[in-house]
């Protein structure tokens, strides 16, 4: 079974791995560089890049975003602009299937004459005059003529990414969402999202020397049932503890309260866009501005249940464990950052395992059973919806008809948007998710999936329960 989806995030948590291990052991990431490296890229095998010096180089900024980044810069996904392979402008390209037929379908097809022929009757495309219309490339019979993108680009829906005139990779932050996309697909890794792992680490620690008075709280997002399938799920909350946690809740439990909240706040104002998707709020923030009114006030799931956890226990520490890295920036808004102090990812999660030597397939199983059925399949594209509408079920809400649209992606989210901004959408409620599939599609899994596998219906359906507002009151106490 696969660990990782690609070599880029092997690379990416062996160096949180070794950032973690010289942490745990009270060493500075940085003085140790040659070690840490040397683990990384080790002597003697084949250079990732042109030569070990540039390996090393990326090995040095990916050490300076696992410590947290720059002070000078706060963003959550950054460019490391060495590791950019600085791939060819985006446009249409002429590729090496131009068989230099008698047609030139291409040429008739071009209304700015930026085709050219050459003496092998080959097309050629001038920069200078095409205005990537496509136009050739939907008229030539061998489709020989592509739209090429870099993979940054493509993968950014909302058209944050841009080449910088060095070539190198830039992220317009007025735009960006912090989804994650563009760290996902970078085949080289040069989109990078900034770590907190060792921030963790040492308020774990701290704790320890305090004693009792001092916890930190792992609070875990209810797609965690689909990482980590090469051991059971009460081994890996086991894990979770072994690294120094101690207490591990269900986020899902703050998704039965949001869902509570969304149900009436929507039978009020009759028309609602969820509020559970960081990357989707920030969408709605900075391109549908006339939408903002309609995002739902209530907390993510992750935030309510924190906000829940300090009103009992001021003085913790609260981590946020999934496979969301827009999370990260959301734990820094005024709202939020007062219950939540970290997010780290399940790629970090599992970098933190191997740090110190956890493995998870010899440890016991804990019982983790916290929360209802619709409280975990908020980790699914619909999940969202289901609950709120049975959630208004359970509340017995009369008078009114639930009319939700399910947004699997940016794209969609896109449509829909625009739909209820001109008054021609018919629902009453949008739930917006950034990545397809939901967070079981998130950028900081260890292993991406559009639908839930096996082990996720299996966490699901084995819920302490169908009903959402009976456990709703009852986890009010649990802490």
């Amino acid at each position: 079974m696969k660990l990782f989806d690609n070599k880029v995030q092997e690379t990416k948590y062996k160096v949180l791995r070794e950032v973690a291990y010289q942490t745990w052991k009270g060493n500075d990431a940085f003085t140790e560089f040659n070690e840490i490296a040397n683990n990384v890229i080790p002597k003697g095998e084949p250079p990732q890049t042109c030569c070990i010096y540039k390996d090393r180089a990326v090995v040095a900024e990916r050490i300076r975003l696992a410590l947290g980044g720059s002070k000078n810069n706060d963003n959550i996904v950054q460019v490391i602009d060495i590791a950019c392979d600085e791939c060819p402008e985006a446009g249409y390209v002429v590729t090496d299937l131009c068989r230099g037929c008698l047609a030139h379908s291409c040429v008739a097809s071009c209304k700015r004459n930026a085709i050219v022929i050459d003496e092998h009757q080959h097309a050629h495309i001038d920069k200078s005059k095409c205005v990537e219309c496509g136009r050739c490339a939907k008229a030539c019979q061998y489709s020989a003529i592509h739209n090429f993108q870099r993979p940054c680009e493509r993968a950014c829906k909302v058209n944050a990414i841009s080449m910088a005139p060095g070539g190198e990779a830039a992220i317009d932050y007025e735009k960006c969402i912090n989804c994650g996309a563009c760290v996902y697909h970078c085949p080289f890794g040069a989109t990078v999202d900034v770590s907190s792992i060792v921030s963790v680490i040492r308020e774990i620690m701290a704790a320890e020397e305090k004693g009792e008075d001092e916890k930190v709280i792992a609070i875990v997002a209810p797609s965690i049932a689909s990482q980590f399938l090469y051991a059971s799920l009460g081994q890996v909350i086991t894990g979770i503890k072994e690294l120094g946690f101690d207490e591990v809740l269900e986020v899902a439990v703050g998704a039965e309260m949001v869902a509570y909240k969304e149900g009436l706040e929507l039978k009020e104002k009759g028309f609602l866009t969820s509020s559970c998707c960081p990357a989707f709020v920030k969408y709605i923030e900075t391109k549908h501005p006339t939408m903002v009114e309609h995002i739902s006030h209530n907390l993510s799931p992750m935030a309510e249940l924190a906000k829940h956890v300090k009103k009992h226990k001021p003085d913790s520490k609260i981590v946020f464990i999934g496979p969301c890295i827009a999370k990260k920036a959301e734990v820094k808004k005024d709202t939020v950052s007062q219950y939540v102090d970290y997010a780290i990812t399940f790629e970090e999660l599992q970098a933190l395992f191997d740090s110190k030597n956890i493995e998870l397939k010899k440890l016991k199983w804990t019982d983790w059973n916290q929360a209802s059925y619709y409280g975990r399949i908020f980790a699914t594209t619909g999940g969202v919806s289901a609950a709120v509408e049975q959630m208004l079920k359970e509340l017995k809400v009369k008078d009114f008809e639930f009319n939700p649209i399910v947004c699997d992606g940016i794209d969609k989210c896109r449509t829909a948007l625009l739909r209820a901004s001109k008054g021609l959408l018919p629902n009453n409620f949008i739930e917006g998710m950034a990545c397809v599939g939901g967070c079981i599609g998130g950028s900081g899994n260890l292993v991406r999936y559009e639908d839930a596998p096996e082990e996720m219906e299996d966490h699901i359906e084995d819920a302490v329960s169908m009903e959402m507002l009976p456990n709703v009151k009852k986890n009010i106490n649990i802490f």
